[in-house]
C-alpha cells in the first residue's frame, strides 16, 4: 500500500471515529482535522452542550495521543498550565515538574475565563511548541495541537483574548445547534452511554506527524498563491478594518489550504480551497473600527466582501 492511500485510510478513519460521536457536523470535523494536519491550533466558540469538548476528546482517543484537559477560571495561575520548577533539599537543585501543557492535544475550556495573565503564558507554547520556566526551555511532545473554547455570550468574570493571542489560532470554528432529525439520532445514541467512551484508537501520533510533514509538499500554483495573499492584504486596506491580518496569518491561511487540499485527496490546491477556508482562518484575526461595529459590520462580513470582490483564477488541471 502506498504511503499516501495510508495516510488517507487513516484520515478516513479518524473522521468516521468523530462522526460517531458528534452527530450531522461533518464539515466542522473535516475543518478540525485540517487544522490538525497543518499543524495548528483551534478555537471553538459556541454555546454550551453543543459537543465541543466531546470532539476534542474524540480526536485525542482516535490518535491514541495524550490528552490533558485545563478547566479555566480567574484563580487558575500560570503555573498550573505550564509546570513548576520544584527544590529538591537532599539533591539541593530543582527539577521540573511538568504541568499539563506537556502534552500532545490540550484542551483549554472557557479559555477567556482565564486572567489575561494566565492566557499569555499559552503564547509560547502557541508558537514556539515549548514552555520556559526559571530560564530553562523544555519542547512539548510533537505533534501538539491547543483546542480552546470559549462561550459567545458575555458572562462575569470572562476577559477578551489579546489579538496576539487570537492571531495565533489558525482555525475559528463553531459547531451550533443540530438540526430536529439529528437531535433525535442523539437521544437513540445517548441512550448507550457516551460515543466516546467506546471509541478505539485508529492511529498514532506518529502517524500524524508524517502526515503533516507529507502536506508541506503540497503544490500551490503562483497565481493561488497571489490570490491567498490578496485575500490577506485587503483585509489591512478595507476601510473597516482598524487591524488587518497578519503576515502569519498568510502563512497559517497557506498551511491550512494545502491540508485541505490533502484531505481532499489532491496534490494541489484549488482557488475554492481558498474561499471555502477564508472566512474560518481570517475574521478572527481582524479587528473592525468602533463605527462599523456600530454598523453591524462583522469580521464574518467584511471577509465575504473582500472574497466578492477579489477575482479568483481560474482552476487549472496540475
Amino acid at each position: 500500500m502506498s504511503a499516501r492511500k495510508e495516510s488517507m485510510e487513516v484520515i478516513a478513519a479518524v473522521r468516521s471515529n468523530l462522526e460517531s460521536c458528534i452527530l450531522g457536523k461533518s464539515f466542522e470535523i473535516e475543518l478540525l482535522l485540517t487544522a490538525l494536519l497543518a499543524g495548528g491550533h483551534v478555537l471553538i466558540e459556541d454555546v454550551p452542550g453543543t459537543g465541543k469538548t466531546q470532539m476534542i476528546k474524540a480526536l485525542a482517543k482516535s490518535m491514541s495521543g495524550q490528552y490533558r484537559r485545563i478547566q479555566c477560571n480567574p484563580d487558575i495561575l500560570p503555573s498550573d498550565i505550564t509546570g513548576v520548577s520544584i527544590f529538591h533539599p537532599r539533591d539541593e537543585q530543582f527539577y521540573f515538574r511538568p504541568g499539563p501543557v506537556m502534552t500532545n492535544i490540550l484542551l483549554a475550556d472557557e479559555i477567556n475565563r482565564a486572567t489575561t495573565k494566565t492566557q499569555s503564558a499559552l503564547l509560547e507554547v502557541m508558537e514556539e511548541r515549548s514552555v520556559t520556566v526559571d530560564g530553562e526551555t523544555h519542547p512539548l511532545p510533537h505533534p501538539f495541537m491547543l483546542c480552546a473554547t470559549q462561550n459567545p455570550i458575555d458572562f462575569e468574570g470572562t476577559y477578551m483574548l489579546p489579538e496576539a493571542q487570537l492571531d495565533r489560532f489558525m482555525m475559528k470554528i463553531t459547531l451550533g445547534y443540530p438540526d430536529e432529525q439529528t437531535e433525535r439520532n442523539l437521544l437513540r445514541h445517548g441512550a448507550a452511554g457516551q460515543p466516546v467512551d467506546r471509541l478505539e484508537p485508529v492511529t498514532d501520533m506518529q502517524h500524524i506527524a508524517d502526515i503533516q510533514q507529507e502536506i508541506r509538499k503540497i503544490h500551490l500554483d503562483e497565481s493561488v498563491s497571489d490570490y491567498l495573499v490578496s485575500v490577506v492584504r485587503h483585509t489591512r486596506e478595507h476601510g473597516s478594518v482598524l487591524l488587518g491580518a497578519s503576515p502569519r496569518a498568510t502563512l497559517s491561511f497557506m498551511m491550512a489550504v494545502k491540508a485541505y487540499a490533502f484531505i481532499q485527496n489532491r496534490d494541489y490546491v484549488l482557488p475554492d480551497d481558498v474561499k471555502k477556508l477564508a472566512p474560518y482562518v481570517i475574521p478572527h484575526r481582524i479587528l473592525p473600527r468602533p463605527e462599523a461595529r456600530m454598523e453591524r459590520m462583522s469580521s464574518e462580513r467584511i471577509v465575504a466582501q473582500i472574497l466578492e470582490q477579489i477575482h479568483a483564477p481560474v482552476s487549472m488541471g496540475q
